[in-house]
């Protein structure tokens, strides 16, 4: 009870702050904890919890989460004897499970599939068998959805979420550079460069927010995360590319590139315009740049600049509100 109620404050405090739906990584973050005691009570992998609760609930905002607490559309059927709420899914009028906590919500899910003969096969997989999961549910029928599977391992891919089911918690890496102040630079124009150049280079902080400790994709975008050692020609070297290219991809200055520090995302391809559709606004924290965000979402430092109408030498105040996916309003 006293969990549930700390995730229920936390939640309440988010959406007010943000005045906005609550998004998947806040999903994640308010009910993490739940789906990994569920996962070592039952078995049921954290993943898929995760997944399916953020799938079922569109991450908590949808009626039945709102008003029934009922996170993974679990229908009434004839052994249930607890509240009932009536709500149109594939039919009119369907009867579906309300619960008094989303805690009891996650619970009953577990209970639901590891007491029901059609999902036993499912705990004969290796619990960090997330693709295995996602399509046995799909199988088993759990929802009409053809694509259901793909849309699950669509899910936990783009969060990691695979990492709960090793025991490994996705945090985040911030690999701050020693200085505060940039290094100087031995190029005889050091003074000709703009403040906007030297801020892009030493942007405070790369952060790595779950997203693969090796590499993988964001935004649809090859990446990988530097290891001790790495440096941007061995990297070039590595990965087959010209030597402008990691510069360009990563708006990154080859006169004024800075040391690769370890954990720091690097790009194998061109970023893009914009987030991905999930991702709509970022809120700025400490030692976070335009450059950092511009690397953490996969979006052109230029064009993120431009979509904030935000001069190329400004750097955001903590707190602010960026957006990632459409121009800022004029009179915003």
């Amino acid at each position: 009870m006293r969990s549930f109620i700390l995730g229920s404050i936390l939640a309440l405090v988010v959406q007010f702050s943000m005045g906005q739906k609550t998004v998947r990584e806040e999903y994640i973050l308010i009910y993490k904890d739940m789906a990994i005691s569920e996962m070592k009570r039952t078995g049921v992998p954290a993943s898929i919890t995760l997944a399916q609760g953020i799938l079922e609930s569109d991450g908590g905002n949808s009626k039945l989460a709102k008003e029934a607490n009922n996170h993974f559309g679990i229908k009434c059927h004839a052994d249930w004897t607890g509240q009932k709420i009536y709500h149109d899914d594939d039919h009119k009028g369907e009867c579906f499970r309300v619960y008094d906590s989303p805690e009891e919500s996650f619970r009953d899910h577990s209970d639901f599939l590891a007491q029901r003969e059609r999902y036993a096969f499912l705990f004969q997989l290796e619990p960090t068998d997330y693709k295995g999961w996602s399509k046995g549910l799909k199988t088993a029928g759990y929802a009409t959805a053809r694509n259901y599977d793909n849309l699950l391992i669509k899910i936990i891919e783009s969060h990691q979420l695979y990492l709960y089911d090793q025991g490994v918690t996705p945090g985040k890496i911030l690999a701050t550079y020693k200085d505060s102040e940039p290094q100087k630079q031995k190029t005889s124009d050091q003074g000709n460069k703009s403040k906007a150049q030297q801020k892009m280079n030493y942007p405070g902080a790369t952060v790595v927010d779950l997203h693969s400790l090796k590499g993988g994709q964001i935004n649809r975008i090859d990446y990988v995360v530097a290891q001790t050692g790495d440096t941007w020609q061995s990297l070039t070297k590595k990965h087959n590319k010209m030597p402008w290219e990691l510069y360009r991809y990563n708006d990154i200055s080859r006169e004024m590139s800075a040391e690769i520090i370890t954990g720091q995302v690097i790009y194998l391809q061109p970023k893009r315009r914009k987030a991905d559709r999930e991702f709509r606004f970022h809120t700025v924290s400490e030692g976070e740049s335009m450059w950092s965000i511009s690397q953490k979402y996969g979006i052109r430092l230029k064009r993120l600049y431009k979509m904030n109408r935000m001069a190329p030498d400004i750097e955001p105040e903590v707190g602010q509100s960026i957006f990632l996916r459409k121009k800022k309003p004029a009179n915003d």
